[in-house]
């Protein structure tokens, strides 16, 4: 292996080891809020809340941290950021007001704008050949997710939910301390060349508010599902949380571990053909998973009979699983385009296009959660996504599927036949 190749993958096993750990704390409200809100007496807005402000940090921090990512390099800009975590993540555990939940979920929600600093940092080691394949390793590290589910629900059985912060803000630093050992100097560091009114000039261009809106979908239902869904597995039926948290990780496991699967797809195939396809597999999985549990009366030849309609657990697990593997690919695929479109300004861009996903997994969550409270049916928050979904697969074939022009304007633009006048 080359002194070039040895420093490429270095950097990718450190800024994915670091993403992993970043996720799971990110995503630290999904189990321990459980018991929290049962403490606290919090409905499901609340409770919508508290999992999802984290992510409104970690949303809104992506954009100005992918600008110091440009200016300052990865290293140096994730190194800090792990290193900073620590305290608040700490402090969790020492909380006993809501708002105190609240206040410290802001701050140590700056975890989850680590992947708009890994992203460009680990782009710049790769060619564009390999880009979407290490892009795709690395945003692997929302496996964090299911990490989480698997580790957290056995530290809360074991120690209380108070242990959880403690031991995750005692991993954040040990995973600095190997991040700084394990990882090279920026090559893009410094190297921007504009000021910040030229980087930002790069929003006006339409594609990236485009694909603000595919990310939204993947990522930002990606998030909200992975806090969301082990609670409604408690709530709708009947589960512990050991046993919610382990059916929730068939969702957020594959969503994370298939996602590098989902770059090397896109390098082959192409972003555009990846993302068409992975949103109709979600919607079909959605248009399922929205049915509420019912009961259908059907009157025949001997009488009414009724049949009592419900997704059950055999039937509603899978069908996360299928929806999370397209999840996956669909974050790999939107970043694809990305890396494509815009090589020159991969770090505010990325944080643009991770905003717009981030603020999906803080508003989604909420309004699940309100959803819940008004009509007092769980699977809206299905519904919801199913309409989302709608709104993306309808732009994506306006924008590109799209393409033949109709008869006449076929007609109208191919040049007329030349003709030359010989007489008869």
């Amino acid at each position: 292996m080359s002194a070039s190749n040895k420093q490429a993958s270095l950097v990718l096993f450190a800024s994915t080891l670091a993403f992993v750990v970043c996720f799971a704390v990110w995503m630290m409200f999904a189990i321990i809020g459980i018991p929290i809100k049962e403490a606290l007496k919090l409905n499901d807005a609340q409770f919508g809340l508290l999992a999802a402000t984290p992510v409104l940090t970690g949303a809104l921090l992506r954009l100005p941290l992918g600008i110091l990512t440009d200016r300052y390099g990865g290293r140096i800009v994730f190194f800090l950021l792990l290193v900073g975590a620590a305290a608040p993540i700490y402090l969790v555990a020492h909380a006993t007001a809501y708002w105190h939940f609240l206040a410290l979920g802001l701050v140590l929600g700056v975890v989850g704008a680590s992947f708009s600093v890994g992203t460009p940092y680990v782009a710049r080691f790769f060619d564009k050949s390999r880009s979407g394949f290490a892009m795709g390793v690395f945003g692997a590290g929302t496996s964090g997710a299911a990490i989480n589910m698997f580790i957290a629900p056995h530290i809360v059985a074991a120690y209380g939910w108070q242990m959880v912060p403690k031991v995750y803000a005692a991993a954040i630093l040990v995973t600095a301390a190997i991040f700084w050992l394990l990882a090279c100097p920026d090559p893009g560091a410094g190297k921007q060349g504009v000021g910040l009114r030229q980087q930002l000039a790069v929003l006006k261009d339409r594609r990236v508010w485009k694909y603000c809106q595919y990310y939204s979908i993947v990522f930002g239902g990606f998030t909200a599902l992975s806090l969301w869904m082990p609670q409604y597995y408690v709530g709708e039926y009947g589960l512990t949380i050991g046993q919610a948290a382990l059916l929730a990780a068939a969702f957020s496991l594959p969503a994370g571990a298939l996602r590098a699967l989902g770059g090397w797809l896109s390098d082959r195939f192409g972003a555009h053909g990846v993302t068409w396809w992975v949103l109709w597999a979600a919607w079909i999985c959605l248009f399922i998973l929205s049915y509420p549990k019912f009961d259908l009366t059907v009157y025949t030849v001997d009488g009414s009979r009724t049949f009592n309609i419900l997704v059950a657990p055999w039937l509603f697990t899978p069908l996360l699983f299928i929806m999370g593997i397209a999840f996956a690919f669909g974050m790999a695929s939107t970043f694809k385009y990305v890396g494509d479109d815009f090589p020159q300004s991969m770090g505010i861009v990325s944080g643009i296009v991770g905003l717009a996903g981030g603020l999906g997994g803080f508003l989604l969550p909420i309004m699940f959660g309100w959803l819940v409270d008004l009509f007092g049916v769980r699977s809206t928050c299905f519904m919801l996504l199913y309409g989302i979904c709608w709104v993306s697969l309808i732009l994506m074939y306006v924008t590109e599927v799209r393409r033949a022009p109709i008869l006449g304007d076929a007609r109208a633009s191919s040049p007329e036949p030349r003709t030359t006048d010989r007489g008869v």
